[in-house]
């Protein structure tokens, strides 16, 4: 993928606002449909968020320690790397979800939570468009940020972006059929 960077800095701030604004109504739900499953096996509302909150948690340092360290000045153009590429496009859900599985230390399955998580989930938000909005003066394509996986895959700081948005993305249309399928339930 070739883009310019101010482009995909603005399409990646778009997608995480349109992200906070939907999560922001998910405070007006009673505590019965944010901790709403369709069975043991699958995820509520809440553990959708906090499941982010928890990659948030890591991602969200890391970048802003790259940012912050960063010597390489931004450019116009930003061309995905291979691997960062294929992560950030499988991140994206598909028409029917595609389900991965995840880390243990990232699944949140059975887990008590509380609206508190939902506010994390702002604040994280609002802590990426922030360093989005800083990244428009580094470079995309030559600042390396380490990936959750393996501290030894290091992805441009572009392709990051991309990866935890995407992500954040994928889960929020997660949310949406949880609540579609809890409101057919009734």
């Amino acid at each position: 993928m070739k883009t310019l960077s101010e482009t995909l800095i603005l399409d990646l701030i778009e997608t995480t606002r349109q992200n906070l604004n939907f999560v922001e109504l998910l405070k007006q739900k009673k505590d019965a449909e944010l901790n709403w499953k369709e069975n043991s096996e699958n995820w509520s509302i809440l553990e959708c968020l906090q499941h982010l909150n928890l990659y948030g948690h890591f991602y969200i340092p890391e970048i802003e320690k790259t940012i912050k360290n960063s010597n390489h000045k931004s450019e116009t153009k930003f061309r995905s790397g291979l691997l960062g590429n294929y992560f950030a496009e499988s991140m994206l859900p598909k028409q029917k979800l595609n389900k991965m599985k995840t880390f243990k230390d990232k699944n949140p399955l059975n887990s008590l939570l509380d609206r508190k998580v939902i506010d994390e989930f702002i604040n994280q938000q609002i802590k990426l468009i922030d360093l989005l909005n800083k990244s428009k003066t580094v470079s995309l394509n030559n600042n390396k940020v380490k990936i959750s996986l393996t501290k030894w895959i290091k992805l441009k700081l572009g392709d990051i972006f991309r990866v935890v948005i995407n992500h954040n993305f994928r889960h929020i249309k997660q949310i949406e059929n949880n609540i579609k399928t809890e409101t057919a339930s009734r």
